[in-house]
């Protein structure tokens, strides 16, 4: 795994931005949660035990492939 471009950076453009943790393995599971009110950033990395990272709610997304935005959970 190259370390150098497995990080998230994660900005939220409301209050309440959801950042959830998916571990890695046969089963796939939560095991990670945060919330993020508006302006607040959270750089997150996958690990050999994080596998993916689900976002909900209005936040801004920059990867080492690109960027997005996601949209609002209203």
């Amino acid at each position: 795994m190259n370390q150098k471009n497995d990080f998230v950076m994660i900005k939220a453009i409301e209050d309440g931005v959801n950042v959830i943790g998916l571990t890695r393995g046969s089963d796939t599971r939560f095991h990670h949660s945060e919330k993020l009110d508006k302006g607040e950033v959270m750089i997150a990395q996958f690990t050999e035990h994080t596998s993916a990272i689900k976002i909900r709610g209005k936040a801004h997304i920059q990867t080492g492939i690109g960027e997005l935005e996601s949209d609002s959970r209203k």
